[in-house]
């Protein structure tokens, strides 16, 4: 029996990422674990992720955009709102945050945290037999694996995406009610304004009329 995760690999030398891409791909082909997709990611200063390399399951070269690894690529670093909606970024985008990290219950906080600012990490979604495979090839290259179940994985994206209906719907409220808001005031602007021009109006028809 295989489980299927996402893990994340982050090193003390960022080129031993590369090597740890390989030595997955490695892996792959000798049956030890089967690689869905992976990626070398790397988040840029400005909290992007930008990514260097990938595999797919349907053949060792190309990209992995179509699957779950381009799916939180871009959710963890790029268009949210391309993506799963625009307001799903006000509520991923504040994921990373290092002095909380350690405090999220959040699956996908904790993918996020373990990319820090100007590090390259091997990303991979993979079914594996063992954990002790990945581990131990992962540890002659020095490096840390985060490891998360793919159902919390893509079960929290599904409630990302439902809480990102929701905050547009309450946007979208909040904006209709400033413009009903400002709709208001202008009309009453207008309104007091033409109750005031017909008081002076008033003011000089009497004065007229009494004047001797």
């Amino acid at each position: 029996m295989t489980d299927e995760n996402v893990i994340v690999v982050s090193f003390a030398e960022d080129s031993s990422a590369y090597e740890a891409f390989t030595k997955l791909k490695e892996l792959d082909e000798q049956g030890q674990v089967s690689i869905k997709g992976a990626a070398i990611v790397q988040r840029g200063e400005d909290g992007r992720i930008a990514t260097k390399d990938s595999v797919d399951d349907n053949e060792l070269t190309g990209t992995a955009t179509g699957g779950l690894i381009g799916l939180l690529v871009g959710i963890l670093g790029g268009p949210f709102g391309v993506l799963i909606g625009g307001a799903t970024g006000l509520l991923i985008g504040s994921l990373y945050d290092a002095d909380d990290a350690d405090d999220t219950e959040s699956v996908l906080a904790e993918i996020s945290s373990a990319i820090k600012p100007g590090q390259t990490v091997v990303l991979a979604d993979v079914d594996e037999q063992s954990d002790d495979v990945v581990d131990q090839a992962m540890a002659g290259l020095r490096g840390t694996v985060l490891r998360r179940s793919v159902d919390d994985v893509e079960a929290e994206i599904a409630a990302a995406q439902d809480a990102a209906r929701a905050a547009k719907r309450e946007a979208r409220k909040q904006l209709l009610e400033t413009r009903r808001s400002r709709a208001k005031d202008e009309i009453r602007r207008i309104v007091d304004a033409l109750k005031a021009r017909a008081h002076a109006l008033r003011d000089r028809i009497e004065t007229a009329v009494h004047r001797p």
